[in-house]
């Protein structure tokens, strides 16, 4: 990925990429920045959460990740990342990580907290709960699709794993019962 690559493939000058990113790294942090914009939780009110509504926005949140980790950008976005690491050639890894992987962390974890402050969850830690559910909703579909391999990604498996995800992620946190889904 160079300037110039990008510059042609957006039918723009590279100086207009410098103006707008500063550099490569500018431009790399942009693009992982839209690109974890798009995983959030949901919608909800931490004051009056309950089950359907956290089981709802634990699902949305696994099918989010689950459309964006399966994109062409984020599976082009990694596989720079993970061919750069290591060799100094750029700080892409980190970029990933900080706007990526811990910027979606920082989003989810409010709500795990809120559902747990409503009785609903049960955990000690927080940062462990959230990599336990992105473990529970990531698999190893990341690492397939990195390494060439084509997996159905439709809406529905995306969301038929995604609500695989949040069910087990309640049998190992939840307080009580698993909510009903709705509808």
């Amino acid at each position: 990925v160079t300037m110039n690559a990008v510059a042609r493939r957006a039918s723009c000058s590279k100086e207009t990429l410098y103006k707008w990113f500063g550099d490569r790294d500018g431009l790399m942090t942009a693009t992982v920045r839209w690109q974890a914009s798009r995983v959030r939780a949901g919608n909800y009110d931490s004051q009056k959460l309950d089950a359907a509504t956290l089981r709802e926005s634990l699902e949305r949140f696994a099918a989010n990740w689950l459309s964006v980790i399966s994109s062409r950008t984020s599976i082009a976005l990694n596989r720079v990342a993970i061919g750069d690491a290591g060799t100094g050639k750029s700080n892409l890894g980190a970029i990933m990580l900080s706007n990526g992987r811990f910027a979606i962390g920082e989003r989810l974890k409010p709500l795990l907290e809120a559902g747990r402050s409503a009785g609903l969850l049960h955990f000690e830690d927080s940062e462990t709960a959230f990599r336990t559910f992105f473990g529970l909703a990531g698999r190893d579909v990341q690492i397939r699709l990195l390494l060439g391999e084509r997996l159905d990604m439709s809406e529905e498996v995306i969301a038929r794993d995604a609500a695989r995800a949040t069910q087990q992620f309640f049998a190992l946190y939840g307080a009580s019962q698993m909510p009903a889904r709705a509808g």
